[in-house]
């Protein structure tokens, strides 16, 4: 397969070039197209998007501040394999913000949201019927994103794109069936609580949602190490 590559540069659109390479990484963790512990070569990632090695480097260095990569001395980049316990924290922190995250929506949703919600929804739901799981995937996590800008509330966005990303990590290592973990129908629910201003069952809604994803992962610590063979099968 050949590939498509620009010319490397510095030019003043340096910017717009990390920006380019820190969305193109994050979408393809989003979509499970890359993988945990996958390396991110730096001459690689700049024939790609026709950046410097400079550039690369920047836009992995912004990734690993939000633990998205993992950076290694005399190895390079890779990306970031979450413990369990990084799991947890993760989820922990998403069930603080986004209950908070759903209020805000609930009193600021416009009619053009609330349009926008709903074809986010039918988008879910052919992705799902077509069986394009890499698409369910990115649609799912985008749901969450698209709240939180609806919510107006920018800091609260923030801390959300970067703990989507990691959730999409933690659910691709962890996850105990092949299925998407981020349902349609409590999608399609908490909109619906969103458009009827119903702020407390949309809180209630978006905690049970996110607890019932964590719910379905298998989170094992490694320090705990196997169980004796008596417990498993005495």
């Amino acid at each position: 397969m050949v590939v498509k590559t620009r010319p490397k540069s510095d030019t003043p659109d340096a910017s717009d070039r990390v920006s380019r390479i820190r969305e193109g990484v994050t979408a393809a963790i989003l979509e499970h197209r890359l993988l945990p512990g996958t390396k991110l070569g730096e001459d690689e990632i700049g024939e790609i998007y026709g950046a410097s090695r400079t550039l690369v480097r920047t836009a992995l260095q912004q990734l690993a501040h939000e633990g998205i990569v993992t950076i290694e001395k005399n190895r390079g980049a890779f990306v970031a394999r979450p413990t369990p316990a990084d799991a947890r924290e993760v989820f922990e922190a998403r069930r603080l913000i986004e209950p908070s995250i759903v209020d805000h929506a609930c009193d600021n949703a416009t009619p053009a949201w609330l349009d926008r919600l709903g074809r986010h929804i039918a988008e879910e739901r052919a992705a799902e019927l077509r069986g394009d799981a890499r698409a369910a995937v990115r649609l799912s996590g985008e749901f969450h994103r698209l709240v939180a800008e609806i919510s107006g509330h920018s800091i609260y966005l923030g801390f959300l794109k970067e703990l989507i990303a990691r959730s999409s990590l933690i659910i691709l290592l962890y996850r105990r069936h092949n299925t998407p973990a981020c349902g349609t129908d409590h999608h399609a629910e908490i909109v619906t609580a969103i458009r009827k201003r119903d702020r407390a069952r949309a809180r209630d809604l978006m905690l049970s949602h996110l607890t019932e994803i964590e719910a379905e992962l298998f989170l094992k610590d490694e320090a705990a190490g196997e169980l004796p063979l008596a417990d498993v099968l005495g």
